[in-house]
Formats: C-alpha cells, sequence, structure tokens
C-alpha cells in the first residue's frame, strides 16, 4: 500500500542515481565497504566509567585497507555540551591515534569531537561521549508541591470538551488488508490536533497505538507499522496544522507554529504545551472510544520530542498501559543554569539557538517545572521501555539520564553509545519485541 506521494521531480532524481549505480556496478563492480574505514573505541567498550578513572580513545583509520599514517587528528574534549573553542591535535601512526579524554569527578559525560582529512582529501568527523556513573546523576528540576493537582485540573477541564472527531479518507494509504483516515480532535477548550489513524480491516479487538511527534510542524505520514503487528495505530500532529494541504500553503501554515517552544511561558497556565500534554491524553481517550479496541492494552511510543509525550502521555493518562520514548526532550531543563548538559530545547544555555526564552531565567524555570519530563518520570505507574545513545547532541544523554533515574516501575532500557538522534533499527525491532510482551 502507498504510503508516500512522492513528486516527480524526486523519482526522476532517484531513477538517475539509480541508473547511474547500476552502470557503475556493471563496469568496475560494486563496492561492498567504506573506502574510508574508521572506528573509535573508549578503552572501556562499554563507554562507562567510575568517577576519577582516566578515559582515552582510540581512533583508527584505514583508506582502501590501508591503516593511514602521519595524519594529524584534530580533537576537542571537555563536559558534554561546554567543549573548548580550539582544537588539539595528534597524529595517526599505522592508522591509530590516540586521545586522552581524562575523567570526571561528579556523575556526568565527557565528550570528544575529532575531525581529520585522509589522504585522498576527504574530512571524516564524529562525536563521541563517555559516562561516568550515569546512574547517579540528579536532576536540577524540584517537583512542586502541587504538580499532580494541578495537571489533574488541566486534564478533567479538557475531558469536558467533546472530541468531536472529523475523517478524511485517504486512499492511498488504504487497502484490504487497513484502512487510514485523517482524523482531526477536539482535544482542549480551544485546541485541536490530526493525525492519521490506520487500523485493520477486520472484526478481532486490537491494542491501540499513540505516537506523538517530534519538534517541529512538519508533515507527518500514516504508517502500516503497529498495524502489521495487529494494532490500532494513530500518529499525531500537535500544532492542528492541515495535513491536505501542500508547497507553500502548508509552508504558510507551518511557519504560524514558528517559536512555540518559548511561546507562552510566562505561566504555567499560558505555556503552549499546556494545551499539548494534555491534548495527548485526550488523543488517548479518543483511541479508547474505537469500536476495535480491545479494551485492554494502550501503548504510546515516540522519540525526541515525542520521546517526551509519551512519557507526559503514560504518566497523566490512567488508560495508558505502555510507555515506551526514545531519547525523549524536555528533561532536566534548568540544567546548562547548572553548567550541565540540560535536554532539548537547551534553554539558558546561551550557546543554542533554541534555547531562548522570551522571560527572564527565574520566571521561565517556575513555568518549566510542572513541563519538565523529569517530573512526569517521577509519576510513571506503567512498564516502561527507553533507548538512546551517547552521541546525541539534541536531547543530551546526560538529561535522559536525570528522567531514567527517577523512573521506579519496572523497566528495561537500551543504550547504544554510538547513536545520536536516531535509532538502530535493532533498537526499534527490540522495543516491538518488548511491547508484545506486555500486552495483556
Amino acid at each position: 500500500m502507498k504510503l508516500f506521494r512522492p513528486i516527480a521531480i524526486f523519482i526522476l532524481a532517484a531513477a538517475m542515481t539509480e541508473v547511474a549505480g547500476q552502470a557503475f556496478q556493471q563496469e568496475y563492480g560494486a563496492p561492498r565497504k567504506s573506502f574510508m574505514e574508521v572506528a573509535a573505541m573508549p578503552n572501556h567498550p562499554d563507554s562507562h566509567y567510575r568517577l576519577g578513572e582516566a578515559a582515552t580513545l582510540r581512533v583508527t583509520a584505514r583508506a582502501g585497507g590501508v591503516p593511514i599514517d602521519d595524519v594529524a587528528l584534530y580533537y576537542k574534549v571537555g563536559r558534554e555540551m561546554f567543549l573548548p573553542e580550539s582544537f588539539d591535535s595528534t597524529v595517526f601512526v599505522n592508522g591509530e591515534a590516540v586521545i586522552p579524554m581524562g575523567s570526571m569527578d561528579t556523575p556526568g559525560f565527557l565528550a570528544c569531537q575529532y575531525e581529520f582529512t585522509s589522504p585522498d582529501g576527504k574530512r571524516s568527523a564524529d562525536l563521541v561521549k563517555l559516562g561516568f556513573e550515569p546512574e547517579r546523576i540528579e536532576s536540577f528540576t524540584a517537583m512542586p508541591s502541587d504538580f499532580e493537582a494541578f495537571w489533574h485540573e488541566a486534564l478533567e477541564e479538557a475531558r469536558e470538551v467533546d472530541l468531536n472527531p472529523q475523517y478524511t479518507d485517504v486512499p492511498d494509504a488504504t487497502d484490504e488488508r487497513f484502512e487510514t483516515k485523517l482524523v482531526r480532535l477536539h482535544v482542549g477548550k480551544d485546541k485541536w490536533m490530526q493525525g492519521y489513524l490506520t487500523f485493520p480491516r477486520d472484526n478481532v479487538p486490537h491494542p491501540v497505538v499513540l505516537c506523538p511527534p517530534g519538534a517541529g510542524s512538519q508533515h507527518i505520514f500514516p504508517s502500516d507499522y503497529f498495524p502489521k503487528e495487529g494494532m490500532i495505530y494513530l500518529k499525531i500532529e500537535i500544532h492542528d496544522n492541515n495535513q491536505q494541504l501542500t508547497g507553500d500553503d502548508y509552508e504558510a501554515e507551518r511557519k504560524k507554529t514558528e517559536g512555540y517552544i518559548e511561546r507562552g511561558m510566562e505561566s504555567r497556565d499560558t505555556y503552549y504545551y499546556k494545551d499539548v500534554y494534555v491534548g495527548c491524553c485526550r488523543a488517548v481517550d479518543f483511541l479508547c472510544t474505537l469500536p476495535g479496541w480491545d479494551g485492554k492494552n494502550v501503548i504510546v511510543t515516540g522519540g525526541s520530542q515525542g520521546g517526551a509525550l509519551t512519557i507526559v502521555t503514560a504518566a497523566l493518562n490512567e488508560k495508558v498501559t505502555v510507555c515506551a520514548p526514545f531519547y525523549p526532550a524536555l528533561c532536566d531543563l534548568a540544567g546548562f543554569l547548572h553548567q550541565r548538559a540540560g535536554g532539548w530545547p537547551k534553554f539558558f544555555s546561551g550557546n543554542y539557538r533554541d534555547g531562548l526564552t522570551d522571560v527572564p531565567s527565574h520566571q521561565a524555570v517556575e513555568t518549566l517545572r510542572y513541563y519538565d519530563v523529569v517530573n512526569f518520570a517521577r509519576m510513571l505507574s506503567v512498564p516502561t521501555f527507553m533507548s538512546w545513545g551517547y552521541a546525541d547532541d539534541t536531547c543530551s544523554p546526560t538529561s535522559v539520564w536525570a528522567a531514567w533515574n527517577e523512573i521506579k516501575v519496572p523497566r528495561q532500557c537500551d543504550i547504544t553509545p554510538s547513536s545520536g538522534h536516531w535509532r538502530f533499527p535493532s533498537s526499534q525491532l527490540k522495543c516491538l519485541k518488548w511491547i508484545k510482551s506486555q500486552l495483556k
């Protein structure tokens, strides 16, 4: 079934690339390896160290199978997201260079950014982070005494509004096995959300899955990934951008949401994410009204901002039974005020454009205590699977660990030190297997 509608120029470009690739393969043979093979290995393979323990990073490089020699390797080493401006350097000898990473005396992460230019003139670069007793990382975010009461009231108020679902057929994502509809939901007094709902075309009860989106306001697309596993799936867009618009029309609508991450931060009651948090909960309520729901299993899963909204929704909505976030954003937001890496959007960092606030820091901190995912992690009451990587410079591993260390329910983690702000297919498969193991 067709889930995406590619434009003609993309098809043409892809076809030309494929033809050129086929011609190259027929004439010269298909390369099965990269010409430049680079690996960076810390002296602890799991990238975990005790406080005070010295860490080193061994970088190996081979060009066409031959170790490079007498090539300069430039590197910066420092606390995560606090790297120095200038580079140090060393030299590859017989394909190997060793970078002294040093140590830490408080729990956290050291980062190393390195780069070099190979003899054929191509640049190689990477980011590596090493954890020092990350299981001891504590959040700087305190939970307000009325935190749970505030969110209970907000959700109950939203539940007084009729969801009023409005459906649009999506023929390109519908076939004899699955049906897809674009649904628009009234999730709060002045808040609407849209999403693609895909469900198996049978009369068998199914678990339901909500997938909140990553940051921004890009188009979302239908997917049959979970429906193929016998689940009803709703992928939502949190800004109510009309998903049927394309091109300049959609871009004009999308631009209206720019800067939403700091919008209304002067108060916990006016912050943009308030309607988003309760809106995701209402999307779960909607899924639980569907006649195909099995009445037992409600799964929430997403990555980045979607990972944050996964934890929030699982903490607030009593219907959720399974929580599976990937590299969640919005964790330990006050970190940068304490000279430690905070979570996306890196508020108070002074170095990242995303992290600007429109109100004084003390006022922003007071508002954000009600939105920091660490506090929702403290509230979780359902089994949780979380996956993240250490080379992530968007949602820092320090901030993710700060949330993970607050989770008290049965949990399973999948840590892949070399991954950045993305996941390996093996992590997704491990998550799916775990979700199935939790079904009632």
